[in-house]
């Protein structure tokens, strides 16, 4: 029923990662169900991966099963859009802006697959997930029959870049949201989302291998009084969808732009992207990450908080 030992660097965007010694892909709920109760059957530690963009693999191989659920249903229900977990976000843009739907232009080159944007309540430029999600569906493995849940959004308990199904970590898998949206302008939407790409391009280190922002940014209260009266500093305040001290302002300000170790970076473009830009390894990144931190606290205090995931 399993691929074994499949490489995890191939379904990572960073390029990194050892062997899964199982794997299973599939875009069928009932499926997935039955990989499940498989993988408890024989007792298997269970990793859910989705796009790959936001998380990095250790370099040994991971004992138990990584399943990738591809679920890739994508329909319009009047201003409402029925999407499934393994569509990219990309994919999810062209359908709306297609169809004249405006309220997730905010994401205009965001990465990765549907189901972890809703999981990790994805945001940029002051829109975030949960502000267009109505419904989720969802299945929980918690217990020793998998079953499937639905939640409206305020069970889903959206917080910063968070989420229920993120706290529940590997239990429960997302399959499905339900989205509502305005109707709009065609042209007008893809101008905006169009205009969101340019912008990642023209500041994001998109050819080289990354997994986005490393760091989550700073909520601007959890601040030290000091820092918070630095005239510099209060001109890099944002609104993400509060206000907050961007994690790339810190780290520039260190001055860990282009610091190396191994083969990753400190992107020299945005220093709050870790580039692999030289076969790099997971422990060079973990290394990278730990620089940055302690770099950070020493000067400022402020201990920065992981955004993307780190597989062990």
């Amino acid at each position: 029923m399993f691929k074994t030992n499949v490489k995890l660097s191939d379904h990572s965007n960073y390029k990194i990662g050892g062997e899964a010694q199982y794997f299973f892909q599939s875009n069928k709920v009932e499926e997935i169900i039955k990989a499940v109760k498989k993988a408890k059957q024989e007792k298997l530690s269970i990793f859910v991966l989705g796009g790959g963009t936001n998380l990095l693999f250790d370099d040994q191989k991971f004992e138990g099963l990584v399943i990738k659920p591809t679920m890739n249903q994508l329909q319009q229900d009047g201003n409402k859009v029925v999407v499934g977990a393994g569509i990219l976000v990309s994919d999810l843009l062209d359908f709306v802006a297609d169809k004249g739907l405006a309220g997730l232009e905010w994401a205009g080159g965001l990465p990765g697959f549907v189901g972890g944007a809703v999981r990790g309540n994805a945001g940029a430029f002051k829109g975030e997930m949960k502000d267009s999600v109505i419904e989720v569906t969802s299945l929980d493995i918690s217990g020793v029959e998998p079953k499937i849940i639905k939640r409206n959004n305020g069970e889903c308990n959206f917080g910063y870049r968070n989420s229920i199904f993120k706290e529940k970590g590997d239990q429960e898998i997302v399959l499905e949201a339900v989205l509502a949206l305005e109707p709009g302008n065609k042209e007008e939407i893809q101008k905006v989302i169009d205009d969101k790409i340019a912008w990642r391009e023209a500041r994001q280190p998109l050819d080289h291998p990354n997994i986005g922002s490393i760091f989550k940014n700073v909520d601007w209260h959890l601040v030290p009084n000091k820092w918070q009266e630095d005239e510099e500093l209060k001109t890099h305040l944002k609104t993400d969808p509060f206000p907050v001290l961007p994690a790339a302002t810190l780290i520039d300000k260190t001055g860990l732009k282009g610091e190396k170790f191994g083969g990753a970076m400190v992107s020299p473009k945005h220093p709050n992207f870790i580039i692999n830009s030289n076969n790099a390894s997971a422990e060079d990144v973990r290394s990278l990450i730990k620089i940055i931190k302690e770099r950070v606290h020493d000067k400022y205090d402020i201990w920065l908080e992981e955004e993307v995931m780190i597989v062990k």
